[in-house]
């Protein structure tokens, strides 16, 4: 297909994807079924351009003036590619397979419009009902933060320190262009073009013998500011397929006990071979059954409670720009008590000096510094450890990281535009020794 053919095509996704308000995902899978003349670069330069359409959805309609999926692609074209009139007329000629050249206004827009004037949802791209929480927490620099968190995320990898170190995966990996993260000391870091497929990372023989996994490095930072130490009793309360607990796992370095677990047990039916292929000997995987508690035997025992709560997962819009768009205030609400929830039930199985990890991929206020302050107020025998401290001791880059970081007295939070990591915030919280 030629660049004009996948432009035409993206425009009919996008109209496909409005129309019978279907995930872009699920469009996008069904295209390909449907057109298998389209190779793999097609299919993957056409995604590219959804997500990216989706990513700039407000913004391009405000610059074309339009809100048609036709104007939404030119103005991202703009917007998120950088392309100038001209650069886009070139595509849009008329010709075979191609879009139907500019019209005079269409030029106009991409020629004198701009985003000065608009709105702070429009200008970053998201719900205008989530933007009170977003100048909560950003204030004036909302719209940069939330431009970023529109962003192309690169492909972030996690050395398995169980198998190997990071300067041969750097060898090994080097035919993807694998550079070290700026932060996490086990970090690789594979930058993606706008056309580009995703590398095929499960193929790779250090990823078959566990040497890597796929992990964004403000997760892996996450679950290193836990501070998991050899020999230590740590539960990992919503394991979900594993990521975390792996990262824990590799901390441990095989010494102590790993009790992982999740009220959906099929979000945990990787886990088993992700624990096997990684070499981790020491985890307890504990799969919820009826209305029993499947951690009955741990009471204010454990050294380290890990949450990974579940939340809204605004901090990974880079990754997954459709969520943003499907996203309702009432998917809030369920997420808050949620969390509240698994906090309460963390709380009991912490023991005296002992400390919880809540961990959330999400920037809003409510579920991050508010549902701390709520937790403490329930537990008064608990107490936030300052970020500052929490930081200090990981990392030789630990104070440039700690800078970087929006910090408060509940934790501290991790954004795209600040740490070029998905968003993450993170409070370390220690039950007192009575």
């Amino acid at each position: 297909m030629t660049p004009a053919a996948r432009l035409s095509a993206a425009i009919e996704l996008i109209d496909t994807i409005d129309k019978e308000r279907v995930p872009a995902a699920k469009a996008l899978k069904e295209w390909g079924t449907a057109h298998r003349f389209a190779g793999s670069g097609d299919r993957a330069a056409i995604s590219g351009l959804i997500w990216d359409v989706l990513r700039r959805r407000a913004s391009s309609a405000w610059l074309m003036d339009s809100d048609t999926p036709r104007a939404r692609l030119l103005g991202m074209l703009k917007l998120e590619r950088g392309m100038d009139a001209d650069g886009i007329a070139a595509l849009c000629d008329g010709g075979r397979f191609a879009p139907e050249p500019l019209s005079d206004a269409e030029r106009a827009a991409l020629t004198s419009r701009s985003l000065a004037d608009a709105p702070a949802p429009t200008a970053g791209d998201y719900p205008e009902w989530l933007d009170g929480y977003l100048e909560q927490v950003f204030g004036d620099d909302r719209v940069a933060e939330a431009v970023a968190m529109a962003s192309r995320a690169p492909l972030d990898l996690r050395v398995n320190t169980l198998k190997a170190k990071r300067e041969k995966l750097l060898h090994s990996l080097a035919h993807l262009g694998v550079t070290p993260t700026p932060w996490s000391p086990i970090g690789l870091r594979i930058e993606l073009g706008a056309d580009a497929r995703n590398p095929g990372i499960h193929a790779e023989e250090d990823f078959i013998k566990g040497a890597v996994e796929v992990q964004d490095e403000g997760s892996q930072l996450a679950a290193l500011l836990s501070g998991a130490k050899p020999g230590e009793q740590v539960i990992d309360l919503c394991a979900g397929a594993g990521g975390k607990t792996l990262a824990l796992a590799a901390m441990m370095g095989g010494k102590g006990r790993l009790i992982a677990t999740d009220h959906d047990k099929r979000q945990l039916a990787p886990i088993y071979e992700r624990l096997s292929r990684a070499g981790v000997h020491n985890a307890d995987i504990r799969t919820p059954k009826g209305e029993g508690d499947t951690l009955a035997d741990i009471r204010a025992s454990a050294d380290l409670v890990l949450i990974d709560a579940p939340c809204t997962g605004t901090g990974t819009w880079r990754r997954n720009p459709d969520a943003k768009w499907r996203m309702r205030p009432g998917a809030l609400e369920v997420r808050l008590k949620d969390q509240a929830t698994v906090l309460d039930r963390a709380a009991a199985l912490t023991k005296p000096g002992g400390r919880i990890a809540y961990i959330t991929c999400s920037v809003l206020p409510p579920e991050n510094g508010e549902q701390i302050r709520s937790f403490v107020a329930r537990h008064p025998e608990f107490a936030v450890v300052p970020p500052e401290q929490t930081v200090t001791a990981l990392w030789d880059r630990a104070e440039e990281f700690s800078a970087a970081t929006l910090q408060s007295a509940e934790g501290l939070l991790m954004t795209p535009r600040r740490t070029g990591t998905d968003g993450f915030f993170v409070s370390i919280l220690r039950r007192q020794v009575s």
